[in-house]
């Protein structure tokens, strides 16, 4: 056997290396796919709960379970990557539809992590069987082998919603980034039905649709004009703001207070802790004597940050400060980047929506051609 030395560039080996190293980060675990808004992660999750047959009119099984299974069979990755992936679809301030059905501890809006996956347990939402995993039995998307050949895996899920836009995305690759919010599940319908009407619909006509992002944490977006520019661009910054309101005092003994009742979507986890140290800061630091006291009343039923005032406080100048000095007004950069026919791709409103048109129309062809051939050969 001959010796066969290639004389290269090192750089250029370099290159080309980090090159493919880069596209295998950006398509194979960061960014989603805007067919089904799914990172790989988030689809083998969901594949993996289907095959263990964990629909919703079944028990919940442990968490451990579908991790192992999922790590072994589809996603051979770290066990902690893919519990999270299986957590955050759980967790209902994050996402605007959860698809994953958890029982147990999978942490809280104020940051606090889930319980460790020997505890918990989780299935499948009724949506996600519906919407997400219906008819994969009807040859309805491609299969590809899995890591070591040994199982067989979904290339893409037929979901029948634009998931990209309804539960947004958020991913870090190399050199780029995703950050898209989430938005209302019947107004993103309507606008694929006004789409499917008029093709050349424009960005504006969709707004009238989808009026603007949809967060579960709720929040005001306050520069609403700019929106138009971030859907026709994919990308952009939005400002958000808390919602607060002013509480009087109905005896003489209480006091009147200042209630948050929604916060900026920025501030899920330790920021809102982070917040209530910032007030406390402003107390001390004498920028402010209007507040008297600070807590934290919030619970499964919702956010409730309240504000004790001093008796006659500016509620409207201490509103506007708490705007400007602390996150209850934070600003959240979005950029609509998704892999779209095999390479990423800045997308905007309406892209995404005809991405996921094209694929559906897809979908329904390939479940009805495969449902006639069945019956031509019964006949």
């Amino acid at each position: 056997m001959s010796e066969q030395i290639i004389k290269t560039e090192f750089s250029d080996v370099m290159q080309k290396s980090y090159i493919d190293y880069a596209m295998s980060v950006i398509c194979q675990r960061a960014l989603p796919d805007v067919r089904d808004g799914l990172k790989p992660v988030q689809r083998r999750v969901l594949y993996a709960m289907q095959e263990l047959g964990l629909s919703a009119d079944k028990p919940h099984r442990k968490s451990a379970r579908i991790v192992g299974d999922t790590m072994g069979k589809y996603h051979p990755h770290g066990d902690s990557s893919i519990y999270e992936a299986l957590v955050v679809m759980e967790q209902d301030f994050k996402k605007g539809m959860p698809l994953v059905d958890g029982h147990g501890n999978f942490g809280s809006i104020e940051g606090d992590g889930a319980a460790a996956m020997r505890y918990t347990e989780a299935k499948l939402q009724k949506f996600t069987q519906d919407v997400y995993l219906a008819d994969m039995d009807k040859n309805v998307v491609d299969f590809q082998p899995n890591f070591d050949e040994t199982e067989k895996e979904p290339v893409v899920l037929p979901v029948r919603i634009p998931n990209l836009l309804i539960n947004g995305a958020e991913g870090i690759a190399v050199g780029m980034t995703t950050s898209i919010p989430p938005h209302n599940l019947s107004e993103v319908v309507d606008g694929v039905k006004a789409y499917m009407d008029n093709p050349e619909i424009t960005t504006e006509e969709l707004m009238e649709y989808v009026k603007g992002p949809d967060f579960p944490t709720g929040g005001i977006v306050v520069n609403q004009k700019e929106l138009k520019n971030i859907y026709e661009t994919g990308s952009g910054k939005m400002k958000l703001r808390g919602k607060v309101h002013f509480e009087k005092a109905k005896k003489r003994s209480e006091r009147d207070k200042l209630v948050i009742t929604e916060i900026p979507y920025t501030m899920i986890g330790a920021n809102i802790s982070k917040f209530i140290s910032d007030v406390v800061g402003l107390i001390e630091n004498k920028t402010t004597s209007d507040i008297i006291d600070v807590s934290n009343e919030s619970s499964k039923e919702g956010i409730r940050i309240v504000l004790e005032l001093r008796r006659n406080a500016d509620a409207e100048r201490l509103e506007n400060l708490l705007y400007k000095k602390t996150r209850l007004e934070d600003t959240l950069g979005v950029n609509m980047l998704a892999i779209a026919n095999g390479k990423p791709e800045l997308l905007s409103l309406k892209d995404i929506i005809s991405h996921h048109t094209k694929f559906h129309y897809e979908v329904l062809t390939r479940k009805y051609e495969t449902l006639l051939k069945k019956e031509l050969e019964q006949k």
